[in-house]
């Protein structure tokens, strides 16, 4: 697959955005189990144009995680071609565009999903970013509003029309949130009305749901998001199972643990501990999904106040679970 002069290996996939999950410490360990492509927490446009120093921190890359994309929401097409231009510092391959975010906070102030209900608007931001820099722009929609304005069809293709070089869409409405199920044939209409690459996003949670949804939709990449969550090997299952038909198995707890510890020691490592381990207990709460005596181990990641702390608990949940 190819977006503007970037190549991407389409037996594989990428990681999906996610705010307040898809930092560069989880982009970077996603990357080293074979993500081929990742994007950037979404950044306010608006705080981008102010200075804001948080939303330019979310936009740092490293060299770990190429490609990458940077991604950014808003509802002002100006607003919007300014803070791509801010972008262009932090040396992105690509600027990806939200057009899909559920979050209230985010769609009741005109941006994300919302813009699905204004395809003249949206096209008007595509067209706008697309002028304002010299690298591919891509998009990520979902279905449509709600199950009563199903438009990703069209959305598409204006942004087609306005220049993006690849559409991400998301198998779910606004309103539907998370909620199954995932409108697999919606995707797959997308993929057969535009000439530009299609990307698919939602449920995939392993190499065989990779191959189904490449299948049933004949898009040419998949984006994985939720499913990636204390699960960074999921990207080695998907393509061993894309390019050899492999099963690969979910690792023994004893490795889980170690790979949790390295991703929250590379957050503290990037952030400073104090909110290193703040952040630590929500991932930590994915990593031990599953395990024996998980409810237990949850409560003790709520008060978790040291890295130390951190790696004595997944010392003795791998001993439990040996």
């Amino acid at each position: 697959m190819k977006i503007g002069s970037i190549e991407i290996d389409p037996r594989s996939a990428g990681l999906a955005p996610m705010a307040g999950v898809a930092d560069m410490a989880f982009r970077e360990l996603c990357c080293e189990y074979g993500a081929t492509f990742v994007v950037s927490e979404m950044v306010s446009s608006k705080g981008l144009t102010m200075c804001d120093r948080k939303s330019k921190k979310l936009l740092v890359l490293s060299e770990k995680e190429r490609p990458a994309a940077a991604q950014i929401f808003g509802c002002d097409p100006q607003i919007m071609a300014e803070s791509a231009r801010e972008c262009l510092a932090f040396s992105p391959d690509v600027i990806d565009i939200n057009m899909g975010c559920p979050a209230p906070k985010i769609a009741g102030n005109g941006g994300g999903s919302a813009l699905l209900k204004n395809p003249a608007l949206a096209e008007e931001i595509i067209s706008a970013v697309v002028k304002a820099v010299d690298i591919p722009v891509t998009v990520k929609i979902r279905t449509g509003w709600d199950s009563e304005s199903i438009n990703a069809v069209e959305i598409a293709k204006r942004a087609q029309s306005a220049g993006a070089q690849a559409i991400t869409v998301h198998g779910r409405t606004k309103m539907q949130m998370y909620a199954p199920p995932v409108d697999i044939e919606t995707i797959a209409e997308v993929k057969r009305s535009v000439s530009i690459p299609v990307i698919a996003n939602g449920d995939v949670t392993d190499g065989i749901s990779a191959a189904k949804m490449l299948e049933e939709t004949n898009c040419d990449y998949i984006l994985v998001g939720r499913g990636a969550l204390g699960r960074p090997w999921v990207f080695s299952q998907i393509s061993a199972y894309l390019k050899h038909e492999t099963i690969l198995p979910e690792p023994p707890v004893a490795e889980q643990m170690s790979v949790m510890v390295r991703h929250i020691r590379r957050i503290c490592d990037y952030k400073g501990e104090k909110v290193g381990i703040r952040e630590a207990r929500k991932h930590a709460a994915w990593y031990i999904r599953g395990v024996h005596g998980a409810a237990a181990y949850r409560r003790e990641v709520g008060a978790l106040s040291s890295i130390e702390e951190l790696k004595r608990l997944a010392f003795r949940i791998a001993a439990e679970n040996s």
